[in-house]
Formats: structure tokens, sequence, C-alpha cells
């Protein structure tokens, strides 16, 4: 059985989180012979408080999380001090050794960049944080335009809703494009803005 988690932390936006989590969960649960589970964790488990106010239950921390083959890191204004955090960015360094597939959503990229993980490559952020993406890490090739940039490893997408086109992108590269299909259609992603 293969792993994917969702991070989660104080002030994760929650979009950010439960967009992708409707995505692969539905998959994982619908599809299990696909051979994958979605978990969530944070660094101590239990209760995280969201951007504007959900509470998500987290169901491991780092120490009992199983060993992930994709790592999603959601944004939101919780990642501002990780830009900071030594712990944090160390831990974001590790899980690059062991983690196949790196993928984020929004501000998640940021964090990224600043535990050094997308020097020299393809990414994206939310809009409003495009230039500090490229602030803090001169080196990254910021695509303002695109929803989500598959750099082989490394996917991140745009902000909040862009993270659903991300983890169907994801599901089509994990299995292929019939079974993303079928889960889009499923949780009846079908994006027509009314405004």
């Amino acid at each position: 059985m293969k792993t994917i988690g969702i991070l989660l932390f104080h002030d994760v936006e929650e979009l950010d989180a439960v967009g992708p989590w409707e995505v692969l969960s539905h998959w994982a649960r619908t599809y299990p012979d696909d051979g994958y589970r979605v978990v969530t964790f944070s660094r101590d488990g239990g209760e995280v408080r969201c951007a504007k106010g959900l509470r998500i239950v987290a169901d491991h921390s780092y120490d009992d999380v199983p060993p992930l083959d994709v790592l999603l890191y959601p944004g939101g204004r919780g990642t501002r001090p990780q830009l900071h955090d030594e712990h944090q960015l160390a831990w974001v360094r590790k899980q690059r050794e062991t983690v196949p597939l790196l993928t984020s959503v929004c501000t998640g990229s940021l964090v990224y960049a600043a535990a050094g993980l997308l020097r020299g490559r393809r990414a994206t952020t939310h809009w409003q944080s495009l230039d500090l993406l490229a602030e803090l890490d001169p080196t990254i090739d910021v695509r303002r335009d695109e929803r989500f940039v598959d750099d082989g490893d490394v996917i991140t997408s745009a902000g909040v809703s862009a993270g659903i086109d991300m983890a169907l992108h994801l599901l089509a590269r994990l299995v292929n494009p019939e079974r993303a299909r079928e889960v889009r259609k499923h949780i009846q992603y079908d994006p027509e803005p009314p405004v």
C-alpha cells in the first residue's frame, strides 16, 4: 500500500488541504486495487485550526506517519512563519531524501523554496505570492500563468482551487488519465464559474 500524506498545520488554508483530500481520498476509497491510501498528519498530531476557523484532527504526527510516497504541502497564512523556522525547514529537507514525489498547493511552495528544494526548477504559487517565490530563490523559473507545474519529482500549484486541478493531474500521473476523469465525474468537478 502506497501512502499520500497531506500535511496540516495551524492557519493552513482549508481548501488547499481539503480540495486535494476530496479528489485523492475519493479515488483511494473507490478504487482500492490501485493500492493507495491518503492520510493527514501534523507536527504533533491532533487538532489543527485552519485559516478560516475550520478544525481538523490529523491522523498522525511527524513521529508516527507511515512512510510517504507523496507529500502534499498546502498553503495559507500558516506557511509564513515556517519560512524562517529552521526546525520545519530541516524537516522539509529530510522529506526530500525519502519521499519520491513532493507536491504543494498555493504558498506551500514558498516553504519548499525557503528549504532550497526548488533551486533551478519550474514552480508556481498563489498569484499574490509569485514575487515572494522569486525573491526566496532567484533561480526558480516562476510560472506566473499556470495552475500547476509538474517538474518531475516536484509538482507545485497556484492558489486554493488550483490544488484540485493538481490533485487530478497527480492521479492521472499515478494511474492514468481515464481514472482521473472517472474521479472528476464522481465528485462532479466541472468548473463553470457563475461570475
